[in-house]
């Protein structure tokens, strides 16, 4: 396991910490040992950086390795028999060993950034530290070879200890090259559990706009990292810098509107906030409480007495979350199953077996059991108000859903005991009359399961006179 091996962090660290870099020993992979070496030994430096090292200081098994070497692109595809120019225009040669890709990357100074994600052009240099000052955030600015162990020039293990996610030197300047910088920030808060330091979040606030200029599939890579992580509640961060007003506009108006009623306690932007950590973290559930909600904004009224309604909402929260999906690119299977769950999550289902059967045929098997988690996330969600009375409710809908499943019992035309062909055969006439018996047939098979036999089927569907 390529893990660091220090019990402690220092309570300092700095570039002249000449303790801090004796210490610290990081398991480097036998590939990127490798790498390093060679380079070294043709008279270059080289180090693993990034978040591979800080992945490594954490703990954590990195998903991939990444080097940096004062070595041209050119003089790095010498040293290797195999490589792949994946970014040579930037310095960036893919090393293949061990039937793995590593990718080594020239110490560079970029230059102007004219689209707020990717320099217009990049200077290679001899200086690791020129190489370290244009990286996004201290935690993320740390190298790391064995001849001089760690280099932390800007007090990255400075921000783990105190649990602080700090741009590298000016905030603004980091934000203003790379505008996606600001939903990653986030992210990382999210996922390392860490405050983005007050600096950092004013930047992100002042700057908040130009992350227009991201393509909407970057910026769901990182919202999509951010939902599915230990602190899915850290979105709240995305309103509170004006990034949401960007990417999800109708979160803003969620958190704007109120909700009077004796079932909330929370305004709908803060409920959603809460529901999304009562759900796992799959992207499809936590994608479904951030938006079950939505259409709140649209359907409210108040009555005579002040209380406010919400009727219709789960309709409009469905519309509200295919729009939004689709103009952050979601692929159309998570689009489809969030859709689905969002407008199923208000569904009453009375009680009994024949009523939970409909509800299986309506919604679709497939829906279940992920449906009662969103259900309980949302309840818990909610005040107080009757709430022994919906735990019981909702356990007693999964104590019939289980007792439904366990007899086998039929809720969909494929495990209907008989099929189009099957009537063909009996005599009846093809056409759209056979759907509509079929559909017929699994009527009766969800009021009474002991109609699903195939002679028993069959003889009702002669008996009516749909097809003759």
């Amino acid at each position: 396991m390529n893990i660091a091996r220090f019990d402690t962090l220092p309570e300092t660290a700095n570039k002249y910490d000449a303790e801090l870099q004796k210490n610290f020993k990081i398991r480097l992979p036998e590939a990127v040992t490798g790498i390093i070496h060679t380079l070294q030994a043709a008279g270059f430096e080289a180090y693993a950086v990034g978040g591979c090292v800080r992945d490594s200081i954490l703990g954590r098994v990195p998903d991939d390795w990444d080097i940096t070497t004062s070595a041209k692109p050119e003089q790095v595809k010498a040293l290797f028999h195999r490589t792949v120019d994946t970014g040579i225009q930037h310095g960036t040669v893919t090393v293949l060993a061990d039937r793995c890709g590593y990718e080594v990357t020239t110490y560079r100074i970029d230059g102007e950034y004219e689209d707020g994600r990717h320099p217009k052009d990049v200077v290679f240099t001899a200086s690791l530290e020129e190489d370290l000052k244009r990286r996004d955030f201290t935690i993320n600015a740390m190298a790391y070879n064995e001849e001089d162990g760690l280099v932390d020039m800007f007090d990255g293990i400075g921000d783990i200890q105190r649990k602080v996610l700090r741009c590298v030197g000016d905030p603004k300047a980091r934000f203003c090259e790379d505008a996606l910088r600001m939903m990653r920030a986030v992210r990382f808060s999210a996922q390392l559990d860490y405050e983005i330091e007050e600096k950092t979040k004013a930047a992100i606030g002042e700057l908040a706009q130009t992350l227009s200029r991201i393509s909407a599939e970057r910026i769901q890579v990182e919202l999509t990292k951010l939902l599915v992580s230990a602190h899915p509640e850290r979105i709240r961060v995305c309103y509170e810098t004006g990034l949401t007003a960007v990417f999800f506009p109708e979160f803003d108006r969620m958190m704007e509107t109120e909700q009077n009623n004796p079932h909330h306690c929370y305004n709908v932007g803060e409920h959603t906030i809460r529901a999304l950590t009562g759900v796992r973290a799959d992207k499809s559930m936590r994608l479904a409480m951030l938006l079950h909600d939505s259409g709140k904004i649209l359907t409210k009224t108040t009555d005579e007495n002040g209380v406010d309604h919400f009727h219709g909402h789960a309709e409009e929260s469905g519309r509200i979350a295919r729009t939004m999906l689709r103009r952050l690119k979601f692929d159309n299977d998570t689009t489809d199953r969030v859709v689905r769950l969002v407008r199923a999550h208000d569904v009453k289902i009375e009680r009994g077996a024949k009523y939970m059967r409909r509800a299986l045929s309506r919604l679709g098997e497939d829906l279940f059991p992920d449906l009662f988690e969103v259900k309980e996330a949302d309840m818990r969600a909610q005040s107080m108000y009757q709430r022994a009375e919906k735990e019981a409710d909702l356990a007693e809908r999964r104590r019939i859903y289980e007792e439904v499943k366990d007899a086998g019992d039929c809720v969909s035309l494929k495990s209907l005991a008989v099929n189009g062909s099957d009537l063909i055969a009996a005599g009846m006439k093809p056409g759209k009359e056979l759907g509509e018996i079929l559909k017929a047939l699994l009527e009766e098979v969800l009021e009474d399961p002991s109609c699903n036999e195939k002679e028993i089927l069959l003889k009702k569907a002669k008996e009516s006179k749909i097809g003759h």
